[in-house]
């Protein structure tokens, strides 16, 4: 199976979200204040304002294509204040669910096509990725598999993974929450080829201005 996803965006028509605001008083359910030594190391260039008409088609090493609905910005949340936001969650998963079903159509079969998502690396409890493609997999009536894939390491590059959950759907969604190099998603792809998997790969937030 062959999908053509080198079309045009402009026809998409992405109806307009209010982005939550933050809440001061939320609970450290991200584990931010764990993780202080790291977020100072973070920079805050790293924004996105989640505008419209962002979509972003990119070929990467490798030769597979990323599709992406938002793009890094100068102002904005910054990228970790939306990770640790669980509001952000649902706000992502019904802009994503939209995007995806206007680049798939009628192809969305639920006895055909699933969704996945890259492996749990910092964050293995409430995980930003994976729980938004849980959220996008019930929208559009599609099977989320979660933990399909583990990591050797932590390394971004040329990082090695393995199955774990080997999925039955031969035809996959396979969703980043930020995507920048697309080093992540390539690895999936290479081990996910190895299954002769068809697949599709999106992201929330393509890291680049």
């Amino acid at each position: 199976m062959s999908l053509d996803v080198s079309g045009d965006f402009s026809p998409l028509d992405i109806s307009d979200f209010s982005v939550p605001d933050l809440n001061p008083d939320r609970l450290d359910i991200f584990a931010r204040r764990a993780r202080k030594p790291w977020l100072a190391c973070q920079s805050d260039a790293a924004r996105c304002d989640f505008a419209d008409g962002k979509a972003h088609i990119a070929l990467r090493n490798g030769g597979f294509r990323t599709l992406t609905l938002w793009r890094k910005s100068q102002h904005g949340r910054t990228l970790l204040e939306i990770k640790e936001d669980p509001k952000m969650i649902p706000f992502v998963a019904h802009k994503m669910a939209e995007f995806i079903s206007s680049v798939m159509g009628s192809r969305l079969d639920p006895e055909t096509f699933a969704i996945i998502t890259t492996p749990k690396r910092r964050h293995k409890v409430n995980n930003f990725a994976s729980l938004c493609a849980e959220y996008i997999g019930k929208l559009l009536g599609i099977p989320f598999y979660e933990d399909v894939a583990v990591a050797r390491s932590h390394l971004r590059v040329n990082a090695v993974f393995e199955f774990n959950n080997i999925p039955s759907h031969r035809n996959l969604i396979v969703f980043d929450d930020f995507v920048t190099s697309g080093q992540t998603l390539f690895s999936m792809k290479k081990l996910l080829d190895t299954k002769n998997f068809n697949c599709i790969y999106f992201a929330a937030v393509h890291n680049k201005i």
